[in-house]
């Protein structure tokens, strides 16, 4: 999926994104499931142009994440890693979120015993997670 866009709940940050990749995870992480009530389902994307930035409040959740969400409804806008400025934009907030395929979860063994997903795809631990996402091949 090439450019798209969407915005919080209360519409006073709305973004556009250059190119989005349309597959994503289910992040069972226990900031992720902190955050969002649940597991969280972000879309990574590139160039995101946000509309209403002085409402975003920005949240140094580690050494090498950010998290921003609308200060006025709270809506969760993103998870961005500092080191390669990549954003990954909760998938809710698409007005198009029709293209859009789970294909993995991680943290799987941070994961409540109270859900699970259906579907034939990977599923990592938290150490494999790391890995993957960490290593310069990645």
């Amino acid at each position: 999926m090439s450019s798209a866009g969407g915005q919080c709940l209360c519409g006073a940050v709305r973004f556009t994104v250059d190119s989005i990749d349309p597959r994503h995870y289910a992040c069972h992480c226990g900031m992720c499931r902190r955050w969002s009530g649940g597991p969280l389902f972000a879309v990574s994307t590139s160039g995101p142009t946000f509309q209403g930035s002085e409402n975003i409040t920005i949240y140094d959740s580690s050494d090498w994440a950010e998290r921003g969400f609308c200060r006025i409804c709270g809506t969760n806008l993103f998870y961005r890693a500092k080191q390669t400025d990549n954003y990954m934009l909760s998938a809710g907030m698409f007005d198009d979120s029709s293209q859009f395929k789970l294909v993995g979860e991680i943290f799987v063994d941070n994961k409540p015993d109270g859900y699970d997903f259906a579907g034939d795809h990977p599923r990592l631990t938290e150490a494999e997670t790391i890995a993957k996402f960490t290593s310069s091949g990645d």
